[in-house]
């Protein structure tokens, strides 16, 4: 798939700090991304050499890459080449497979009446979601119009869980580990979107003096609902766009990312796809939240988001539960980005 290549420029490996990382520890997300890309002409030789590779030391992958990949450092619109790097994780929730007293709030499947059109007029052919009305195409319902009482999508839930607010950023995250009362564990990931807005809460609480920019996570909304509960279905109404979630095989190692493989932790990323093509390795350097200890490492581009555009943007994979959370709920960084391509990649000239 062709891609904006405006942004990249040419650099050498000398200016990309890999020498501070463990380039073993990432060659496992990127055997998982060469099980999709193997299929594409672009990547079909670096694959198969990675695939001849056994269990390679880190000297070793450092070579491959040499030999193998060229490096190109991305920029933003504006030339600049420092952009956002924030996290993403997933949500360990506790569900039923039926509504019980406990577990009462739905996390719906894709709907039978959701509709997907391309439109020419749109940027790369985005696609429109809405739902016949009338014999007409109409805007898909809004997360309130969804979450009311009775809701229109009732009868189409796929599991319940026992917190709003929890649900909520479970569709943020758009994957989630849910487990029910006799144990079993059920992967979800995103099937679809209602084609609303995505409208952050948590830039909305900044904008009403509730929080400062700086202090602004998914930790501190999350204790501003608790502290006003009567204000929380408001807050959570006003991000119209809402997620749709499907039962994902048993025994995946992590939730399915765009690329359709495993997403590893702190060693996947989600990036724009219009300027860092799906599946490629990159190094991202950064910094940790919280004490922004310096943080250079090679990632996999294996995943998208809608929040995600520009060639510096990139939302860093810290896995599952709680601490995980704690980390990608604070993680609001600046970084830098070098996208690595194979040196007879098609759309670089």
């Amino acid at each position: 798939k062709p891609f904006d290549r405006s942004l990249l420029k040419p650099s050498e490996w000398k200016t990309v700090p890999w020498q501070q990382d463990s380039l073993n520890e990432a060659w496992p997300a990127w055997l998982l991304g060469c099980q999709t890309l193997q299929y594409q002409s672009a990547w079909a030789s670096v694959c198969a050499k990675a695939f001849a590779l056994n269990q390679p030391d880190t000297p070793t992958i450092q070579q491959y890459f040499l030999a193998n990949f060229n490096a190109y450092q991305t920029s933003n619109v504006d030339g600049t080449q420092t952009g956002l790097i924030t996290g993403y994780y997933e949500p360990l929730l506790r569900g039923s497979r039926t509504k019980t007293a406990q577990y009462n709030i739905p996390l719906y499947k894709k709907p039978v009446d959701l509709l997907a059109v391309n439109d020419p007029a749109q940027p790369n052919n985005k696609r429109l979601r809405g739902r016949l009305e009338g014999g007409r195409m109409a805007n898909y319902y809004t997360r309130a119009e969804i979450e009311a009482t009775p809701s229109p999508l009732a009868g189409q839930e796929l599991l319940w869980v026992e917190d709003a607010v929890e649900a909520f950023f479970l569709q943020v995250q758009g994957s989630g580990l849910i487990t029910l009362d006799d144990g079993e564990q059920v992967h979800i990931g995103y099937a679809d979107q209602n084609g609303q807005t995505y409208n952050s809460i948590g830039r909305l609480l900044v904008q009403r003096g509730e929080l400062t920019l700086e202090k602004a996570s998914m930790q501190s909304i999350k204790e501003w609902v608790a502290k006003n509960p009567s204000q929380s279905r408001a807050l959570l109404d006003a991000n119209p766009s809402y997620v749709f979630f499907k039962e994902l095989p048993t025994g995946l190692v992590g939730p399915i990312g765009a690329l359709g493989v495993p997403l590893v932790a702190q060693r996947t990323v989600a990036v724009d796809a219009k300027y860092i093509p799906l599946g490629s390795p990159i190094f991202l350097s950064t910094t940790e939240p919280n004490n922004n200890t310096p943080l250079n490492r090679m990632m996999m581009a294996q995943d998208t988001g809608g929040a995600i555009k520009g060639g510096v943007r990139a939302d860093y994979f810290w896995g599952a539960g709680e601490t995980a959370g704690k980390k990608a709920g604070a993680m609001k960084q600046q970084g830098k980005i070098w996208l690595l391509l194979p040196k007879d990649f098609p759309f670089i000239r």
